[in-house]
């Protein structure tokens, strides 16, 4: 029994297919082990030329040891002896797996490009505008280049087969009436992606950007090529539409600069006088430094038969210090009035004639 289990094992090798692919299996593993020792030196080297800055290259490790170990198992191919068939069936093979390990590549490559910039810009991109559109271009392109990077990939794998290539040839000529019914059948999809482009080229949101969005103040946390989400004040996450920023108005608090004007109104009595709650309004700004020193005035908006109204007018370098200051010089206006005006506050006066006639 052993003996003729031998005897089979010993025939099943002397097939034309096993040997090389032991061998080819072999050499793969011995590229690979190569390609991962070249990657590390090679990391190992930009990283001690880009001192200060994390970027995970670790992302193309993988997609990196295959293209060698491809590049590599091709040299060995042509260098051996195999049958005409085997030969053919090992290039086709090649062929397509080397075409997707060079989409991988693009697209962990991409990837990290983009980790790189938004770290180089990770300190600005609140605060500067052209950080941000700089950010959102690399963000939108990345996913842009990857949808054609894929289509251009499973476009090659299929015309590397002869059948395919020729039915492609013939559904060529149908390709008009194809495309009018795809067309209509993904109209919407096309449209959302049309506006990811849109909003990539005209930008009238990049990350970072403070828009106000279904009456919900947010900042722009990401941007793809179907939706925009807005991280809320309260940290939620507003998911919206792309279509919604090319049909829809909205507010872009950021959209040339951060820096924005607030008021802060009052209802007073007739009693009070304005030059003095303006003094004291131009102190309370003075004592924070939310306050930019740029604007920083009070005018009477309205009156009524009961009372003034008074408008602060302030300046902040961005919304989040406007919010701040405005509750803080709305807090302190109403300390000063209780302290020094306490008859300030509106008041409802009747008069009673005396020595009315009796009825």
């Amino acid at each position: 029994m052993l003996m003729d289990s031998v005897a089979e094992l010993w025939n099943s090798f002397q097939s034309p297919y096993i040997i090389p692919a032991v061998i080819f299996l072999l050499a793969f593993i011995i590229f690979y082990l190569a390609a991962n020792t070249l990657f590390r030196k090679l990391i190992a080297a930009v990283r001690s030329s880009l001192k200060g800055i994390t970027i995970p290259y670790e992302l193309m490790a993988w997609p990196f040891r295959l293209l060698v170990s491809l590049i590599a198992l091709s040299a060995l191919l042509h260098s051996i002896s195999l049958s005409a068939e085997l030969h053919e069936i090992l290039r086709h093979t090649l062929l397509i797996i080397a075409v997707i390990g060079i989409a991988w590549f693009m697209m962990r490559l991409f990837r990290v490009f983009e980790h790189f910039v938004l770290q180089y810009y990770s300190g600005k991109v609140r605060e500067n505008e052209a950080a941000r559109k700089i950010s959102t271009h690399v963000s939108l392109a990345r996913k842009i280049l990857n949808v054609l990077i894929v289509l251009l990939a499973v476009s090659s794998v299929l015309m590397t087969f002869d059948t395919v290539r020729q039915v492609g040839l013939s559904i060529l000529a149908s390709a008009g009436i194809a495309g009018v019914i795809l067309g209509f059948a993904a109209q919407k999809s096309l449209a959302t992606l049309v506006a990811g482009i849109q909003i990539a080229i005209t930008q009238p949101i990049s990350i970072g950007d403070v828009v106000v969005v279904e009456n919900e103040w947010g900042r722009i946390d990401e941007i793809t090529l179907t939706y925009v989400v807005v991280q809320l004040w309260d940290q939620r996450r507003l998911i919206v539409p792309i279509t919604w920023f090319i049909d829809r108005p909205f507010q872009n608090w950021t959209r040339t600069s951060p820096e924005l004007l607030g008021t802060v109104l009052f209802s007073m009595d007739y009693l009070i006088p304005p030059e003095t709650i303006r003094k004291e309004l131009e102190r309370i700004v003075t004592l924070t430094p939310l306050w930019d020193k740029r604007v920083v005035k009070l005018h009477v908006t309205n009156t009524t038969d009961k009372s003034v109204q008074m408008r602060a007018l302030v300046s902040a370098a961005n919304s989040s210090d406007l919010w701040e200051l405005r509750c803080f010089v709305r807090e302190a206006l109403i300390e000063f009035l209780r302290t020094n005006f306490p008859e300030g506050l509106p008041k409802l006066r009747m008069e009673m004639e005396r020595n009315m006639p009796p009825g």
